[in-house]
C-alpha cells in the first residue's frame, strides 16, 4: 500500500531491545513511511504474537492521531520538491487559518487544477468545475504531457491537500459547476469527483490509487465513519468502480487484496462487494481464487464473498471448484447469510451437475436448526409477556423463521426460472429410502414446486408425495414437525396444501388418505381464521361430493376437530349446518355421523350454538313427519343421534334442577324422554321405522354411555312391550287358524317343556298376513295392539343390550330367550313346496327367513357368554341355522320372484334391494324336474348341476345341510338350486363377536334325572358346516373393510356394498384386522385340520380324490371351508394398511401367528424372519388343496406374504415351481369328472400367468406348453389331455393359447433395445434371445391350423400382429448392427418368421372368406405391418450393401388347409385370356365382386364410391400450372404401368410425407403395354426450396435418380379428390377420357401426362411448352433410338389415355403412404405359392379395399459362385408385381450364381 517505494525492510537493521518496545518500533516506521501492510508482513516475519502486533497497530494509530493535532510549520514552508516531508507535518484540524488555505492554493496540484478548470473549495463548500469534465480531465493530461517532472509535485500537492478530512471528502464527493459567474450551461447536470476526474487521466491514475489507499488505515478503528459521518472507505472504493481504463489491473487486485488482509470486517465487506465493478474481467479468476480461500478462512465474509462471486465472470470449473467450498463450509454459516449461501448455490447450477448439487445441498440444509426447542420458545414468548428482552447471543424465534422464509423464497425462485433444478429436487427427494432420511425440506420444497407449478411441477410434485405417503416414507410426524416449526413460512403456501390434501382425500388408495386428513387437520390447528374457514369449507365439499369413502373421511376429520378444537369449530357451524341440504346422497352411518357432529356443536359449551339446535329440532321433526320412508329413516337416525347428545354422562344444560334418577337435569331429562316418545310414537304407524327405532337405540346403547336415568327409562318399557309382544306361555295346544300346523320346535330346554315360553313366530306372521295391505295405524279391537314379526330381531337386540348394560354384561335374566323354542311348523311341508299355492309359499320362505334372523341375533346375544352350557346352546342354534338355510334354499328355489322380509332398515328403503336375477333359472328347473324326487347321491348329479357348482360363487353356501336333529330331512334333502350369497342383505348381521365360536373345541353336558343322577352326558362340536357358515361371514367382512374399495363405472349404478355392516361400519379397518389376527392361531388350526383331512383321504384312496364310497357332500363342505380360511388369510395378508409405519405392529403380530407354528418358541425375530416363516409355514400346504380355485388362492396368499418380506426375490422361484406344479396336476370333482366351467378356465387363466410372471425363463417356459404339451394334446384322445400338463385339454386349449401369445408379446417387448455402441456379445445375447422368440411365435402361429376356432384366430391375429410391430420397433435395429457379423443367425430368424407370415396371411385370407367382421377388424392393421416388415428388411440389406438380394413375386391367397382360393385363380384366368384394354376391366371386376358379397355391404360400398368421387365433376382449363419448378426422385420403368405399384409403395416409404409423382410419357392404348415408359418417384422440393441433403442421399442409395423439371408458363390441367383409395381408380376413368378429349378437340401438342399427389387433390397436368424438358434422361434416351419411328406425341395428345397404370400405382401408393421404410421376412417357399407371371390385370376398387396394403416375402439364400465383399453371399434379382384382386404380393429372393 503506501510507504517509500523500493524500500526493503529485510535490509534495515534493528536491534531487539528497540523492537520489543511498540511505541519506538511505531515512531521508526512512522518515520520512514512504512505502510501497515509492510509493518505487518516484518512483525510475522519475526515470529511475533499476535498480541503483540494488535499493540502496534493501536500505537500506530494513536500516533497518526496525535500527529493530526498538531501543526508543523517549517513544513509549511518547504520547497514543492520536498512535498513528501512536508505532509506529515500538514495541520489537519477543522479550522485551516487563511495562510495555509493561501499557500495550498499556490502549490503546484492547486494551480494546474485552477488553471484547466478546477477551484478548491473548504469546509463544506464542495469544489467547483467550470469547464466540460472531458476537456479537463484533456487539459491536465496535457500539461503533464508537456512537464512530467511536475507529475510528482502535483501528488504531494493532492496527499497534503486532503490531510484534511474535510478536504478530503469534498475531494471524494461530486463537484458542482460554478454558481454565479460563468456560462455553466455547457456542463452536465451531473459531476464526478475531483478524485474520480484524475483517475480518468492514465499518468495520474497509479498514484492517485496509492494516495487513495493510504488514507483507508486512518478510517480503520472507526468503522469507517470519518468526523464528519461519511463512510469514507466506501466513497473511495466507489471511485474506483466503472472506471474507463485501469491502467494496472493486476496490481490493483493485489493492493485490493492485500487491503483486504489488513482492515476491519467492515471496510472488507466494502471492498469485497466491490471488486466486481473495480476489477477488469482478466482478474476475475484470481480474484475468485483469493476470495474463494478468504471464505474458507473468515465465515463473517460470506455474504459480501458471494456477492462478489457472483458478480464475477468465472469459468465452470472455477466455478464448480468455487460452489464446492462454499458447500463445504454450509453448516458453519451464520443463519442470517443462510439464504445467501443457498441463492449462490442454485444459481450457480448447470444442467449436468444440478442433480449432485441439490441432492448435496439438500443433505447439508438443516432448516430443523431454525426452530427453537419447544422450551426456549416458551421461555421467551414469557419474557415478551413480561417486557423483558431476549438476550442479543440468542436467535428470536421471528429472526429464524424469517431466515427461513427467505431460504424457501431462493428455492423458489430457483425452481420457477431453471428446470433442472426442480427436476433435481424431485429426483433427490425420490432417491431417499427410508422414513428416517426425510427432512422438513422434503416437505417444503414439494409444497414449492406445487405452489410455483413451474415447468409441470405441480404433477411431480403431487405425484413424489402420493408415492411417499404410499411408501410409508414420509409420515405424520413430519408433516407435524413441519407445521410445528415452519407454520409462519407454510401459511404462504396454503393453497397448495389444500389442494394437495384434497387430492390426497379424493384418492381411492386407502393408504394415503388419512395423511390427507393430518394435512387439513394441522392446517386446520397451525393457520388463521381464513385458512381455518377454508379448511371447513373444503370438507364439507366432501361430504357433499356424493363419494362414499369421501364423505366417511371428511366427516370424521370434521368429528375430531369439533372434539379437538370446540371453540374454534364453532365459528363455522354455519357452514356444517349446511350440509343438512345434501343428506339425500349419504349413507345411513354417514347421517349418524352429521347429526352426532352438528349435536356437539349445538349442545356443546358454546352460548352461541343456539341456532344450531333449533334448526336440527325443526329439521328432525320434518323428516319425522314425512310420508317417505327415506326422510323417515333420516329422521330417525337424526333424534336418536341428538338423543345421544343430550342424554349422555357430564351433559351440561340449562334447567332448574336435577332429576331424582340421575344426574341430568329435570329439562333435559324430559326434552330426551319426550323426544324419544316422539320417535315412537312415529314408529306405531310402520314396522320398519320401528325396526330401525329400536336398532338404532341399540346402536346408540353400545357406543354412547347414556346417563342412568334415560337407560333406566329405556329399558322398563323395553321388557315389559318384548314380553307382551313376542313371548308366549307353552301349553297343550296352540289355538288358532294358520296356513300350516303350528309346531313347537328348537327347544334347548327341554326338561323344562312344562310351564315354559316359546316365540310366538307362526302366529303373529299369519296375522300379519292376514291384515296385509291393510294401514297399520288401524286398530285391532279393544287393548289390543298390532305386532308385526318384522320388529322381532331389533326388538330382542335392545333388549339384551338394556341388559348388559344394566347389569354389567351378565344376560341371566333373559337367558331362557336362548334355548326356548319357537311356534313354527313342521319342515317337511318343503318337500311338498310344489304343490303348495303362490301365498303360501311365500309365507313358507316368509317364516323361514324370520325364524333364521332370530337365531342369528340369539347366537349375537349370547356368544360372549362363558357358561359352557351357554355355549353348547349357541353353537346347537349354529347348527339350527344352517339346517334352516339349506331348508330356505330349497324353498326359495320354488317360489321365483319372491321379496324377503327386510333385516337391515337403514338401508336406502327396504324395497330397495331387489330380488336376485338368479331366482328365475332355478324355477324352470323346477318346472322341468316336476313330477320326480331328487336324489342326494353324487351318482345321479347331473352334470349341468356340477358345472354350476363348480363356476358358481355359491359353491361355499349351497352345500350346508347337517342337522343332527332331523335326520329324516337329511335324507330327504336335494341339492341347493338357490344360492343364499344374493340374499345376504335380507339376514341381520352378525356381531364381530360371534367369530370367537370357532375357538370352541368339544363342547359336553350333563343331563341329571329326578334323583340328581347323570342320565345321559350330551356333546357337541363345531361341524364342517358351521365351519363354513362362520368362515364366509368372516371373509365378508375382511373384504367389506381392508379390501380397496373401486369406484363404479361411469353411468353405471353401484349396489350399496354396506347393507348388512351398520354394526362393522363403526370400527375401523384397524381394528377388524386386529381381531382378525387375534383368531389366527384358531384359523391355523383349522386350516392344518383341513390339510390333515384331505392327506388322510389321498392316502387312504392311494392318492384318489374320486374314490368310491367318498362322502361328497362333507368333501364339499371341507372344500369350501378349505377355500374360505385361504380367502380370509389372503384378505388379511393383502391389506394395503399394513404398509403404513403405524400398522407395523400388526403386522409382525399378524405374521407371528404362521410362524409361530412353524418355529415355536422363538421371539424377537425380525419382519424378514417373520415372512420367510410364514411363508414356508403356508407353503407346507401345497399337496393338499381340493380344487383348482384353492390352489391359486393358496398361490395369492403366497405372493402376498413374501411382498412383506425384504427379499421377495428369493420366494420368486418358488412360487414359480408351486404354480408349475399346479398347471401340472389333474384337477378332478368328487363326482370323477374333470373340473371345466367358465370360472376354471378364468382360474386356470390367472394361474398361467402367475406362472409366466414368477419364470425365470419366459421364452422356455412358452416353448415347453407349445412344444411339449400341445401335440401332446392333439396326439391323445379326444377327452384326452397332455401328459406333461394335465390341465392342457380341448376345452382350456384356447386359455393356454392366449395366455402364452400374451405373455410372448410381453417378453419381447421387454428385451432391451439395441444399440450400436455395444459389444457383438451383447447383439449375439439379444439376436438369440429373438431367435427363441421368434421360433416360439412361429409354434404358436402354427398351431391355427389345427384348432381353427373364432377365438384362437382372434387372439392370434391380434398378439401376431403386437409381437410383429414389436419386431420392427426393437428387433431390426438388432439385424441392422448383426447381419454382418452374425448374418447366417439373422438369416435363421428371417427365415423361421417368414413362416409366420405366411400363416398370418392365409389367416387373412381365410377371414375374408369367412366374412367374419370379428376377425376381418385385425387384418387391415396386420396386413399393413406385414408391408412395413418387408421394406424395413430391405432397409436393413441397403444398409448392409445387399441391396441386390431382394425382389418381388406374387403370393396366392390361400386358406388355413394351404389350398388356394378360387376366386383368385378365376379372375386371374379372365385377365390373362382376354385381349381387352385395361379400362374395360373394371365393370367386370365390379360385378364379379358384387356377386360375392351381400345386399348391404353393396350398399355400404355405394356410399363409399359416391364419396370417393364418382359424381365430382371433372374441371379441365388451359393457364398457368398448379405447381412451381420441382425436383423429384424417380425410378424410370418400362413395362406394363400396372407393374409401377411396387415402385410407387418404396417411393413412399422412404418419404412418407413427401407429394407423389408420376410421369406417363406412353399411351397404352396406342404403344404395347411392354414399351410404356414411365417415372415414378416423389417431389423433393417445389420452386426456390432445396431438397433435403438427408432425403437426397437416402433416395440415391435406394436407387432412385434426381432431376429437376422447368416451371411453365401454359399447361392443360384437372383435379379430383383424392378422397379413398376407390378415387385414384376413378381419377383414371373420369379424368383422362376428358383430358385426352380436350386436347384433342383444340388440337393441341401436350406432353407427358404428369399425376401429382397433393394433399386431397390429384393433379393432372400436361405441358404445352418445354415439353422435352420433362422427359427424364432415360426416356429421352429411348427417344432416341426410336427416332426414325413416327412421333408419339400426337398418339398421347389425341388418343383416350385411358391407362390403368395410374390406378395400379395410386393404389400401391395409398397402402404404402402412411408406411415408414419398413422390413420384409426370410420365408422359405413352398410350392405354388409364388406365381412369376407379371401381366396380371390390377385390383378391383372393392378388392382393393378388402385386401388391405400388400405384402412381400424375402428369402436370403447363399449365393454360389463369387462373393460380393460386404454380402459375400447373396444376390438379388428383382421382379415386381401388382396386387390381384385376391393376391397378395410377396417378396422372395433366391440366391444366383451369376452376377
Amino acid at each position: 500500500m503506501g510507504g517509500v517505494r523500493g524500500l526493503d525492510l529485510n535490509n534495515i537493521g534493528i536491534n531487539l531491545e528497540f523492537v520489543d518496545d511498540p511505541l519506538n518500533l511505531t515512531k521508526y516506521w512512522r518515520g520512514n513511511r512504512l505502510g501497515e501492510e509492510t509493518a505487518a508482513s516484518f512483525l510475522h516475519k519475526r515470529k511475533l504474537s499476535d498480541h503483540y502486533i494488535v499493540q502496534v497497530a493501536l500505537t500506530f494509530d494513536m500516533m497518526r492521531k496525535k500527529r493530526r493535532s498538531s501543526v508543523d510549520k517549517a513544513g509549511e514552508s518547504a520547497p514543492p520538491s520536498d512535498a513528501s516531508k512536508s505532509k506529515k507535518s500538514r495541520p489537519t484540524g477543522p479550522n485551516i487559518t487563511p495562510i495555509v488555505q493561501e499557500t495550498a492554493v499556490d502549490n503546484v496540484f492547486g494551480q494546474l487544477l485552477r488553471e484547466t478548470g478546477v477551484i478548491l473549495r473548504w469546509d463544506s463548500t464542495p469544489n467547483e468545475i467550470t469547464v466540460d469534465q472531458v476537456v479537463f480531465q484533456r487539459r491536465l493530461q496535457q500539461r503533464l504531457k508537456k512537464n512530467p517532472n511536475i507529475i510528482q509535485e502535483f501528488i504531494a500537492g493532492l496527499e497534503s491537500h486532503i490531510e484534511d478530512q474535510g478536504n478530503l471528502r469534498n475531494c471524494l464527493l461530486p463537484c458542482v459547476p460554478p454558481s454565479l459567474d460563468g456560462d455553466s450551461s455547457s456542463l452536465g447536470s451531473y459531476q464526478e469527483s475531483l478524485i474520480r476526474l484524475l483517475l480518468g487521466i492514465e499518468l495520474l491514475q497509479s498514484s492517485v490509487i496509492n494516495t487513495l489507499f493510504e488514507k483507508i488505515p486512518e478510517f480503520m478503528f472507526d468503522g469507517g465513519v470519518g468526523e464528519d459521518g461519511p463512510n469514507v472507505p466506501r466513497i473511495i472504493m466507489n471511485q474506483l468502480k466503472w472506471l474507463d481504463k485501469v491502467i494496472d489491473s493486476k496490481d490493483l487486485a493485489d493492493k485490493l487484496m492485500q487491503l483486504v488482509a489488513v482492515v476491519p470486517v467492515e471496510i472488507q465487506r466494502d471492498i469485497i462487494t466491490s471488486l466486481p465493478e473495480i476489477l477488469e474481467d482478466s482478474q476475475h479468476s484470481e480474484i475468485a481464487k483469493e476470495l474463494n480461500s478468504l471464505l474458507q478462512q473468515n465465515t463473517q465474509l460470506t455474504v459480501p464473498i458471494l456477492d462478489a462471486l457472483s458478480s464475477l465472470n468465472l469459468s465452470s470449473a472455477l466455478l464448480t471448484e468455487v460452489r464446492r467450498a462454499v458447500m463445504a463450509t454450509l453448516s458453519a454459516v451464520q443463519l442470517e447469510d443462510l439464504p445467501v449461501v443457498v441463492k449462490f448455490i442454485l444459481h450457480s447450477i448447470s444442467a449436468s451437475d444440478a442433480s449432485e448439487v441439490v441432492s448435496d445441498l439438500r443433505k447439508k440444509l438443516e432448516l430443523e436448526l431454525c426452530v427453537l426447542p419447544p422450551v426456549l420458545q416458551a421461555s421467551q414468548s414469557r419474557l415478551k409477556n413480561k417486557g423483558a428482552t431476549w438476550p442479543s447471543s440468542v436467535m428470536s424465534d421471528t429472526t429464524s423463521q424469517d431466515c427461513a422464509a427467505l431460504v424457501l423464497d431462493v428455492i423458489k425462485s430457483a425452481v420457477r426460472f431453471q428446470k433442472t433444478i426442480s427436476e433435481a429436487w424431485l429426483k433427490a427427494i425420490g432417491s431417499l429410502e427410508e422414513a428416517e432420511h426425510h427432512k422438513v425440506i422434503d416437505l417444503l420444497v414439494l409444497f414449492i414446486l406445487h405452489s410455483t407449478n413451474a415447468n409441470q411441477s405441480r404433477r411431480g410434485a403431487e405425484k413424489m408425495l402420493r408415492a411417499k405417503v404410499r411408501g410409508g416414507q414420509i409420515r405424520e410426524a413430519l408433516l407435524q414437525k413441519t407445521f410445528r416449526g415452519h407454520a409462519q413460512v407454510m401459511r404462504s403456501y396454503f393453497p397448495s396444501i389444500l389442494a394437495l390434501a384434497q387430492g390426497l382425500l379424493r384418492s381411492t388408495d386407502p393408504c394415503v388418505v388419512p395423511f390427507g386428513g393430518h394435512m387439513y387437520k394441522h392446517a386446520f390447528t397451525a393457520f388463521d381464521s381464513y385458512c381455518q374457514q377454508e379448511v371447513v369449507g373444503s370438507l364439507v365439499a366432501h361430504v357433499c361430493s356424493g363419494v362414499s369413502g369421501e364423505a366417511d373421511v371428511a366427516l370424521e376429520l370434521l368429528c375430531e376437530l369439533v372434539t379437538q378444537k370446540p371453540a374454534e369449530m364453532a365459528l363455522y357451524g354455519i357452514f356444517i349446518k349446511g350440509i343438512l341440504d345434501y343428506m339425500d346422497s349419504l349413507t345411513a352411518q354417514q347421517i349418524r355421523r352429521l347429526f352426532h357432529l352438528l349435536s356437539s356443536l349445538a349442545f356443546g359449551q358454546d352460548p352461541q350454538s343456539g341456532h344450531i339446535q333449533d334448526d336440527m329440532h325443526i329439521v328432525i321433526r320434518k323428516q319425522l313427519s314425512s310420508a317417505v320412508p327415506k326422510y323417515k329413516r333420516i329422521g330417525i337416525i337424526g333424534a336418536v343421534m341428538v338423543v345421544g347428545s343430550m342424554g349422555c354422562c357430564g351433559s351440561q344444560s340449562e334447567g332448574d334442577g336435577k332429576s331424582q334418577e340421575g344426574s341430568l337435569p329435570k329439562e333435559t331429562y324430559r326434552q330426551v324422554t319426550s323426544l324419544l316418545e316422539l320417535v315412537g310414537s312415529c314408529g306405531e304407524a310402520c314396522p320398519e321405522a320401528a325396526a330401525l327405532y329400536y336398532d338404532e337405540l341399540a346402536n346408540l346403547l353400545q357406543t354412547h354411555t347414556l346417563d342412568p336415568s334415560v337407560q333406566e327409562w329405556i329399558a322398563k318399557s323395553v321388557l315389559e312391550d318384548f314380553q307382551e309382544e313376542f313371548v308366549v306361555d307353552l301349553g297343550p295346544e296352540i289355538s288358532g287358524s294358520f296356513p300350516f300346523p303350528a309346531v313347537v320346535m328348537y327347544n334347548l330346554d327341554e326338561e323344562e317343556s312344562q310351564g315354559g315360553i316359546a316365540i310366538n313366530l307362526l302366529p303373529l306372521l299369519a296375522e300379519d298376513a292376514r291384515h296385509k295391505g291393510e294401514p297399520w295405524s288401524r286398530p285391532m279391537g279393544k287393548d289390543k295392539k298390532r305386532v308385526s314379526p318384522l320388529c322381532l330381531p331389533s326388538f330382542f337386540r335392545l333388549l339384551r343390550l338394556c341388559e348388559e348394560q344394566q347389569h354389567q354384561g351378565d344376560l341371566e335374566e333373559i337367558d331362557a330367550l336362548l334355548g326356548c323354542p319357537v311356534v313354527l311348523t313342521d319342515m317337511d311341508v318343503v318337500e311338498k313346496a310344489e304343490s303348495l299355492s303362490r301365498p303360501e309359499r311365500e309365507f313358507l320362505c316368509s317364516l323361514l327367513f324370520y325364524t333364521i334372523n332370530w337365531f342369528r341375533e340369539v347366537v349375537n346375544a349370547f356368544c360372549r357368554q362363558k357358561d359352557p352350557e351357554m355355549k353348547m346352546k349357541v353353537v346347537t342354534r349354529l347348527q339350527n341355522i344352517t339346517y334352516l338355510q339349506s331348508v330356505l334354499e330349497r324353498s326359495l328355489a320354488a317360489t321365483p320372484g319372491f321379496v324377503p322380509p327386510p333385516a337391515n332398515f337403514d338401508a336406502e328403503s327396504a324395497e330397495g334391494v331387489a330380488p336376485p336375477a338368479s331366482a328365475a333359472p332355478p324355477k324352470k328347473a323346477k318346472k322341468e324336474s316336476a313330477g320326480r324326487k331328487r336324489k342326494a347321491q353324487a351318482a345321479k348329479n347331473s352334470s349341468g348341476d356340477s358345472s354350476q357348482l363348480e363356476e358358481g360363487a355359491e359353491a361355499e353356501e349351497s352345500q350346508q345341510h347337517p342337522d343332527k336333529e332331523k335326520d329324516k330331512e337329511k335324507e330327504k334333502e336335494t341339492k341347493p338350486a338357490v344360492s343364499l350369497a344374493s340374499y345376504r342383505p335380507f339376514f341381520r348381521e352378525l356381531d364381530l363377536d360371534v367369530l370367537n365360536v370357532l375357538q370352541c373345541g368339544l363342547l359336553s353336558r350333563s343331563l341329571l334325572d329326578s334323583e340328581l343322577n347323570t342320565r345321559v352326558r350330551e356333546e357337541v362340536q363345531l361341524g364342517p358346516a358351521e365351519l363354513v357358515f362362520l368362515l364366509e361371514d368372516l371373509w365378508r367382512k375382511l373384504e367389506f373393510s381392508l379390501a380397496a374399495t373401486k369406484k363404479a363405472p361411469f353411468l353405471k349404478v353401484k349396489a350399496d356394498r354396506s347393507v348388512g355392516f351398520s354394526h362393522l361400519q363403526q370400527k375401523s379397518a384397524a381394528d377388524m384386522a386386529s381381531c382378525c389376527i387375534l383368531l389366527l392361531p384358531t384359523l391355523c388350526t383349522h386350516l392344518e385340520n383341513c390339510h390333515n383331512h384331505f392327506q388322510a383321504l389321498l392316502s387312504q384312496n392311494q392318492g384318489v380324490v374320486d374314490a368310491t364310497g367318498l362322502d361328497i357332500k362333507e368333501h364339499q363342505l371341507m372344500s369350501s371351508a378349505y377355500q374360505l380360511l385361504l380367502q380370509v388369510l389372503l384378505s388379511l395378508f393383502s391389506w394395503t394398511g399394513f404398509s403404513q409405519h403405524e400398522h407395523r405392529a400388526l403386522l409382525k403380530k399378524a405374521l407371528g401367528a404362521p410362524a409361530e407354528r412353524l418355529k415355536e418358541g422363538e421371539a424377537d425375530l425380525t419382519l424378514d424372519q417373520l415372512t420367510r416363516h410364514s411363508f414356508e409355514y403356508l407353503l407346507n400346504f401345497r399337496s393338499t388343496p381340493p380344487s383348482l380355485g384353492s390352489a391359486l388362492t393358496l398361490t395369492h396368499l403366497l405372493i402376498a406374504v413374501s411382498t412383506w418380506g425384504a427379499d421377495a426375490a428369493s420366494h420368486r422361484e418358488q412360487i414359480g415351481s408351486l404354480c408349475r406344479s399346479f398347471l401340472c396336476q389333474e384337477w378332478v370333482t368328487p363326482s370323477g369328472e374333470r373340473e371345466r366351467g367358465v370360472k376354471h378356465n378364468d382360474t386356470l387363466q390367472t394361474l398361467l400367468s402367475l406362472y409366466f410372471a414368477h419364470t425365470d425363463d419366459v421364452l422356455k417356459a412358452i416353448e415347453e406348453i407349445a412344444g411339449e404339451g400341445v401335440p401332446e394334446l392333439i396326439s391323445a384322445a379326444k377327452d384326452g389331455c397332455s401328459r406333461t400338463f394335465p390341465t392342457l385339454t380341448r376345452l382350456t386349449f384356447l386359455v393356454f393359447f392366449r395366455g402364452t401369445m400374451a405373455e410372448l408379446e410381453k417378453s419381447v417387448r421387454r428385451i432391451p433395445p439395441a444399440k450400436q455402441s455395444e459389444s457383438n456379445e451383447a447383439h449375439v445375447e439379444k439376436l438369440l434371445t429373438w431367435n427363441l422368440a421368434v421360433r416360439d411365435f412361429h409354434i404358436l402361429v402354427s398351431l391355427v391350423k389345427v384348432f381353427d376356432s373364432r377365438p384362437v384366430l382372434t387372439a392370434c391375429l391380434k398378439y401376431g400382429r403386437s409381437f410383429l410391430e414389436t419386431f420392427l420397433k426393437l428387433g431390426m435395429p438388432l439385424l441392422d448392427f448383426s447381419f454382418k457379423k452374425n448374418k447366417e443367425d439373422v438369416q435363421s430368424l428371417l427365415k423361421t418368421f417368414q413362416l409366420s407370415t405366411r400363416q398370418l396371411h392365409h389367416m387373412c385370407g381365410h377371414s375374408k372368406i369367412r366374412q367374419d367382421t370379428g376377425l376381418t377388424n385385425h387384418v387391415p392393421a396386420l396386413k399393413k405391418s406385414l408391408e412395413l416388415f418387408v421394406y424395413r428388411v430391405k432397409a436393413m440389406l441397403t444398409l448392409n450393401n445387399c441391396q441386390e438380394a431382394f425382389w418381388l413375386g406374387n403370393l396366392k391367397n390361400r386358406d388355413l388347409k394351404g389350398e388356394e382360393i378360387l376366386s383368385q385363380s378365376v379372375q386371374a384366368s379372365d385377365e390373362d385370356g382376354d385381349g381387352e384394354e385395361e379400362a374395360s376391366q373394371l365393370p367386370q371386376e365390379q360385378s364379379e365382386d358384387e356377386g360375392q358379397r351381400s345386399d348391404s355391404d353393396a350398399r355400404k360400398d355405394g356410399g363409399k364410391v359416391l364419396f370417393s368421387g364418382l359424381l365430382c365433376e371433372v374441371d379441365i382449363r388451359t393457364g398457368s400450372p398448379p405447381i412451381k419448378n420441382i425436383t423429384i426422385a424417380y425410378k424410370f420403368r418400362e413395362g406394363p404401368y400396372k407393374d409401377c405399384g411396387s415402385t410407387f409403395t418404396e417411393s413412399c416409404s422412404i418419404g412418407p410425407k413427401l407429394h407423389c409423382i408420376v410421369v406417363c410419357y406412353d399411351d397404352p392404348t396406342t404403344v404395347p403395354a411392354e414399351k410404356c415408359r414411365a417415372a415414378v418417384g416423389s417431389v423433393l422440393s417445389e420452386g426456390d426450396e432445396k431438397p433435403d441433403e438427408k432425403l437426397v442421399r437416402m433416395y440415391e442409395k435406394f436407387g432412385f435418380s434426381i432431376v429437376s423439371f422447368p416451371e411453365v408458363t401454359h399447361v392443360v390441367s384437372a383435379t379430383f379428390p383424392n378422397r379413398t383409395t376407390l378415387s385414384y381408380l376413378l381419377g383414371v376413368y373420369k379424368v383422362y377420357p376428358q383430358l385426352g378429349r380436350y386436347i384433342k378437340d383444340r388440337k393441341l401438342c401436350a406432353h407427358p401426362f404428369l399425376e401429382i399427389y397433393k394433399g386431397e387433390l390429384i393433379h393432372y397436368i400436361v405441358p404445352l411448352a418445354r415439353q422435352s424438358d420433362f422427359y427424364v434422361p432415360e426416356a429421352a434416351e429411348k427417344e432416341k433410338k426410336d427416332e426414325p419411328e413416327e412421333d408419339r406425341q400426337t398418339d398421347i395428345t389425341g388418343a383416350d389415355s385411358n391407362s390403368e397404370s395410374s390406378s395400379v400405382s395410386h393404389t400401391l401408393m395409398s397402402e404404402s403412404r402412411e408406411t415408414s421404410l419398413a422390413p420384409s421376412t426370410l420365408p422359405e417357399q413352398e410350392p405354388g405359392d409364388v406365381d412369376n407371371h407379371s401381366d396380371h390385370g390390377s385390383r378391383s376398387s372393392g378388392e382393393s379395399e378388402d385386401g388391405g396394403s400388400s405384402f412381400e416375402e424375402l428369402e436370403l439364400e447363399p449365393a454360389s459362385g463369387q462373393e460380393d465383399e460386404d454380402c459375400p453371399q447373396t444376390k438379388e434379382v428383382l421382379s415386381v408385381k401388382p396386387d390381384l384382386p385376391t393376391e397378395e404380393r410377396e417378396a422372395v429372393a433366391v440366391g444366383e450364381g451369376e452376377e
